[in-house]
C-alpha cells in the first residue's frame, strides 16, 4: 500500500523544503508547487489526498487555488490544509469560505503540520502507510 501523497504549496523555496522534509520523515509521499497555478495544475495531475497550502502566492493565491480545487467535481475530495502568516480573523475567514478543511497560523512545529495532516487523511480513513500501525 502506498503512503498518502501530500502536494506542499510555498512559493519561499526554504518553506516547502522544510515542509515537504517534516512529512517525508512522517511516512508520506510529497511533491511540490511554487504558486496557486501551479498547485491547481498538479493537483488535477496528480490527485494527491492533502495540499498544505500557503496563502499568499503568485500568479493565483491560495485561497482562489483552493476555491478552485473545491469547486472542481474531479479534485473536490482533496482535503485542503491551509498554512499561513496571515494571523487576522478576515484572513482565516477568508480561507475557510475558500475550502479550506483546516487553518494553520506560522510559525507552527513540525509536529503540529504533521499532526494536522493526520487528523485530516484520518478524517478520510486515509491510513498513513501500510506498516502504520506500529
Amino acid at each position: 500500500m502506498l503512503a498518502p501523497l501530500v502536494l506542499v504549496v510555498d512559493d519561499f523555496e526554504d518553506s516547502r523544503e522544510m515542509y515537504a522534509e517534516y512529512l517525508s520523515f512522517a511516512g508520506y509521499r510529497v511533491e511540490q508547487a511554487s504558486d496557486g497555478a501551479e498547485a491547481v495544475e498538479r493537483v488535477c495531475e496528480l490527485h494527491p489526498d492533502l495540499v498544505v497550502m500557503d496563502l499568499a502566492l503568485p500568479a493565483l493565491d491560495g485561497c482562489e487555488a483552493t476555491r478552485a480545487i473545491k469547486d472542481n467535481p474531479e479534485t473536490r475530495d482533496v482535503k485542503v490544509l491551509v498554512v499561513t502568516g496571515h494571523t487576522l480573523p478576515s484572513h482565516l475567514k477568508r480561507a475557510r469560505e475558500a475550502g479550506a478543511d483546516e487553518v494553520l497560523t506560522k510559525p507552527l512545529l513540525p509536529v503540529e503540520l504533521v499532526a494536522a495532516v493526520e487528523r485530516l487523511l484520518e478524517s478520510d480513513g486515509i491510513a498513513r502507510s501500510a506498516d502504520d500501525a506500529g
